[in-house]
């Protein structure tokens, strides 16, 4: 059971226990340092993440076309010196407080978000593009093209030693972020003709997100913090929305995604995931939807089935989050002690 507990009543409860006061004071202050830099959904942590979200969007995608007026020296002197403050109130922060919080991590993951314009700004000025010149950074949001994929290589890069630094899981966020555009980016590269099908676009984010999300896996079962969420999320994008954009006339094939949506959906309930049980709930909400219109859309028994299993998903839903412990103990009682070891230990 997991029970929110202040730390007034911490110490009365040790007090009513026979536990000393000192020794249930430092049990608090270790778990506030575990804690510390964790999210929770109240209103201070919901305006520090707004208001980062805000500051990230207002200087890379909203001010694109004002990155675009400057020269490339420019760019890259201009967002350096935002990356500094930023940087250096974060860090002014961490030492006020002795641990990195919210704030400082947010700070930090701002500063990160500017690689990208960095980058560009250097492109742009001594003409170093890997693949081909892709023209204004505000089409970066808007547009497939290789010459992106050194810019989002390097946020990447950046993203990865800020996270070994801060060890925030915020940081995971940009690295997800354009992992998703880089899945698209590689197609050019990857198949590298003038004219590229959407299949193999496809082909490409599917295959790439199954990676990232063996990536998320791997670090799931590594850390007993969550640095795998913005990860799974982007591999499930990439490869979900590339499996779900493709189109057969394969009534088989059809079926097969079908399948692989159930699987998603049990893949959640063993990594503990409900992002997996999302995507998958879509695919096979899609797959039902495609038989209803396809198959039986005379048929007004179907029609009322349908209506009867909506109903069924919901009460299930209302079931599963009220008895949730009696759930995951069913299920840890279920999945065999072998497997077990493969499930990440964080909840």
């Amino acid at each position: 059971m997991t029970l929110k507990i202040n730390r007034s009543e911490l110490l009365s409860a040790a007090a009513e226990t026979g536990i000393e006061t000192e020794s249930a004071a430092a049990l608090w202050a270790n778990l506030e340092r575990g804690q510390a830099g964790q999210s929770r959904f109240d209103t201070v942590h919901v305006l520090y993440y707004f208001g980062a979200l805000i500051s990230i969007l207002g200087m890379g995608l909203l001010g694109a076309s004002q990155w675009d007026s400057l020269s490339g020296l420019g760019i890259v002197g201009l967002g350096l010196a935002y990356a500094a403050i930023f940087v250096g109130v974060a860090e002014w922060l961490r030492a006020r407080e002795g641990r990195v919080t919210a704030p400082v991590g947010l700070l930090v993951s701002m500063a990160v978000s500017l690689t990208p314009v960095v980058v560009y700004g250097i492109q742009r000025e001594f003409g170093l593009w890997a693949f081909e010149d892709p023209g204004e950074y505000r089409d970066f949001d808007s547009w497939i093209r290789s010459g992106w994929f050194v810019m989002e290589l390097a946020t990447i890069v950046t993203a990865s030693l800020a996270l070994a630094i801060y060890r925030f899981p915020f940081l995971t966020a940009p690295i997800a972020f354009v992992l998703w555009y880089m899945s698209m980016d590689l197609t050019p590269i990857l198949y590298p003709e003038a004219e590229w099908a959407w299949e193999e676009r496809q082909l490409v984010s599917v295959w790439f997100g199954l990676a990232v999300l063996v990536v998320a896996y791997v670090v799931d079962l590594r850390f007993k913090r969550d640095f795998a969420f913005w990860l799974y999320l982007s591999g499930l994008l990439a490869f979900w929305g590339g499996l779900s954009s493709m189109d057969s006339g394969s009534e088989l094939a059809k079926f097969g995604y079908f399948i692989i949506n159930l699987g998603l959906i049990a893949d959640g309930v063993f990594l503990r995931r409900r992002t997996f049980m999302v995507f998958g709930a879509f695919g096979v909400i899609g797959y039902v939807g495609y038989l209803s219109y396809e198959h039986f859309e005379d048929q007004i028994l179907f029609t009322l089935a349908l209506g009867v299993i909506g109903i069924a998903i919901v009460a299930l839903g209302v079931l599963i989050s009220r008895n949730q412990q009696r759930l995951n103990a069913w299920t840890d009682s279920v999945i065999p002690d072998w497997l077990q070891r493969f499930r990440p230990e964080h909840v």
